[in-house]
Order: C-alpha cells, then sequence, then structure tokens
C-alpha cells in the first residue's frame, strides 16, 4: 500500500489559500447572532396570540420557528399546524430565518401565517 506524501512547498499561495480556506470555514460554522422579527398571523379557524412579535435569531433553522409556535399555542407534536410566508408558500423545515427574511421579509419583519387546516397548495 502506497502512502501519500504531502510536502510543503516553498510557494505562499498555496499555503495561503488553505489559511484562507480554514478562515472562511470558520465563519460558515460561526452562528449569526443577528434576530429577525418574526410576526405571527393566525389564519382561518387558528387561535390568535396575545403578543404577534418575537425575535428570533437568524441563523436557526424554521423548524424552530415551528416549534416555538407549537410551545405558544400549547398544541402537542400531533396536532395539525400548517405554516405560510406571507399568505402565500410553506417553507422547508431546514430553511434558515434569516434566508427566508432576505427572500421574503416585509417591512422589516418575517410574517409568518398558521392554520389548524391546510389553507394554501
Amino acid at each position: 500500500m502506497r502512502g501519500l506524501r504531502l510536502e510543503a512547498s516553498s510557494d505562499t499561495n498555496g499555503l495561503n489559500s488553505f489559511e484562507d480556506a480554514l478562515k472562511a470555514l470558520d465563519n460558515y460554522k460561526k452562528k449569526d447572532p443577528s434576530k429577525v422579527v418574526v410576526r405571527f398571523k393566525a389564519v382561518g379557524n387558528a387561535p390568535i396570540m396575545k403578543q404577534n412579535f418575537y425575535k428570533i435569531t437568524s441563523s436557526n433553522r424554521f423548524q424552530a420557528v415551528i416549534q416555538f409556535l407549537r410551545k405558544e399555542l400549547g398544541w402537542q407534536a400531533g396536532e395539525p399546524l400548517f405554516t405560510y410566508i406571507n399568505l402565500s408558500f410553506s417553507p422547508a423545515p431546514d430553511d434558515t430565518v434569516a434566508n427566508l427574511f432576505k427572500a421574503c421579509g416585509t417591512d422589516g419583519h418575517l410574517i409568518v401565517n398558521y392554520s389548524t387546516t391546510q389553507a394554501w397548495g
């Protein structure tokens, strides 16, 4: 079996690009501490929340928003809950709050509509 042999190059470009790659990877791994204002709006027969505006960390997945909403409404995991962005589409649970806000933010906040029955396709 032949071993892989790595040699250090006298060319500093290779070293700098490796260090740059490590820095980029570290930046990617860091959580974004910024917050996004999320506004919850009930649709259909869903109960209306007493407080509609919440600040949520932008690096969170949308699944965290769904879990937070279930907790605030007092709903169990088996009870139906449908969520939509701006009354138009249901986001993927693994999408980030930051991406949704950048794409669909309205008046400085992200509008999340929720319902107990499917309201849109």
